[in-house]
C-alpha cells in the first residue's frame, strides 16, 4: 500500500508562484509514474503533469506548459510541482497520484494511489 500526502497549497495572487510537494510512504516510488491532477468546483478532475520513475520523461497539459514544472527526488520519495505565473483558472484542489509501470498517462483511471489533495486558490 502507498500513502501520498500533498502539501504546499495556499492562496496566492495572479502572477505568483507556489510549489507543491507530494510525500510518499509505504513503498518506494522510484519505479512508479507520478502525476498531478486538479479539480475545480463543479468540474471533473483533470490532468496537470506526469513524470516517469527516473525523472527523464515528463508530460504536461497544454494549459500549464511553460508555467509548471514537475520533478522528483527519489531519495526522499517526494514529487514536486513548481507553479509559476499562476492564473485564477489554476484554482482548484491539486492531487498527487501514483501508478506502476513506465508509461506516462493522462487518465485518472490509470492511477492506483491518490493523495487527499491540497487547495490552491489564485486571486485576480
Amino acid at each position: 500500500q502507498v500513502q501520498l500526502v500533498e502539501s504546499g497549497g495556499g492562496l496566492v495572487q495572479a502572477g505568483g508562484s507556489l510549489r507543491l510537494s507530494c510525500a510518499a510512504s509505504g513503498r518506494t516510488l522510484s519505479t512508479s509514474v507520478m502525476g498531478w491532477f486538479r479539480q475545480a468546483p463543479g468540474k471533473e478532475r483533470e490532468f496537470v503533469a506526469a513524470i516517469s520513475g527516473s525523472g527523464s520523461n515528463t508530460g504536461y497539459a497544454d494549459s500549464v506548459k511553460g508555467r509548471f514544472t514537475i520533478s522528483r527526488d527519489n531519495a526522499k520519495n517526494t514529487v514536486y510541482l513548481q507553479m509559476n505565473s499562476l492564473k485564477p483558472e489554476d484554482t482548484g484542489v491539486y492531487y498527487c497520484a501514483a501508478r506502476a509501470g513506465f508509461v506516462l498517462n493522462r487518465s485518472t483511471t490509470a492511477y492506483d494511489y491518490w493523495g487527499q489533495g491540497t487547495q490552491v486558490t489564485v486571486s485576480s
